[in-house]
């Protein structure tokens, strides 16, 4: 029976390439040269500082344009609040991977009400589609990429 895997990751090296870039130019870039600014990553967190709001502001539009240039998507970032203590500001930029539980079940809903000869069953963080028919499985991909989901979706694993 065909198969395929509906998940939602993000292209790590891509990441390190974008922030990569990021360093570089905001070394310099005029307005940001002596600002202290700079981001790192750590397990999936971004941490940037800079000494200003304004300035960490203008870093976190450099890096999203770093990364939608190298193709990761923004939706799959999740900002915390901008926290600012003396002469420093800090902001953390979680990258969201896998499918957690409320939104595998939104999926596995989405794929059951379109009343397409498939099965979807949630494993872990992703969910695996099965199906008699490649077209059925297909029109599942279709549909999933019609669907507004928060988090970006991948489609992988395809096997007949």
């Amino acid at each position: 029976m065909p198969t395929f895997d509906v998940v939602s990751e993000v292209n790590m090296h891509e990441v390190t390439n974008a922030l990569d870039q990021t360093n570089k130019e905001i070394s310099t870039r005029f307005d940001l040269k002596d600002s202290g600014s700079k981001c790192t990553l750590a397990e999936n967190v971004i941490q940037i500082t800079s000494d200003a709001e304004f300035h960490l502001e203008q870093v976190v539009q450099v890096l999203k344009a770093k990364l939608a240039k190298r193709g990761v998507d923004l939706r799959s970032l999740e900002e915390a609040k901008i926290q600012v203590s003396g002469s420093q500001a800090r902001q953390s930029i979680t990258l969201r991977q896998g499918l957690d539980s409320t939104l595998a079940k939104k999926i596995v809903k989405l794929i059951k009400d379109s009343k397409l000869k498939t099965q979807a069953t949630i494993q872990e963080d992703k969910v695996r589609v099965t199906g008699k028919k490649r077209d059925d499985l297909q029109e599942a991909i279709a549909l999933l990429k019609e669907a507004k989901v928060e988090l970006p979706l991948q489609f992988n694993n395809f096997r007949d």
